[in-house]
């Protein structure tokens, strides 16, 4: 196989998407998020976290004051890929994403 179709056959793997959530450790409190791409989007708010610059101010206080050790970066749920690479997930990960945070509120837990 030559680079080019590597690079073709990489960029249509789709990656692990679905619900993620960073837990405050601490405190429990989380922030619940839906993604296309699990691990870049966690990668993304942790590298913003780091920097001081998250968009999500109390989160970002929160990570300032106790340091990355007391935050768990994960995954809640994934959804699995349709056999058509065309597919459009946005709706189903809305869906999913109202689902947890529905879940999460009902058992008593606090989110950013």
């Amino acid at each position: 196989m030559d680079r080019s179709q590597i690079k073709r056959n990489y960029k249509q793997t789709l990656k692990p998407m679905g619900i993620y959530q960073i837990k405050n450790l601490a405190s429990g409190k989380v922030l619940v998020g839906r993604s296309m791409n699990i691990p870049g989007k966690l990668n993304g708010h942790r590298f913003q976290l780091e920097l001081g610059i998250h968009m999500n101010k109390e989160l970002q206080k929160d990570f300032s004051e106790l340091g990355k050790d007391q935050f768990a970066f994960e995954a809640l749920d994934c959804l699995e890929p349709k056999s058509d690479l065309s597919c459009d997930y946005t709706e189903d990960l809305e869906e999913l994403e109202e689902m947890w945070r529905a879940k999460l509120l009902r058992s008593g837990q606090e989110l950013y």
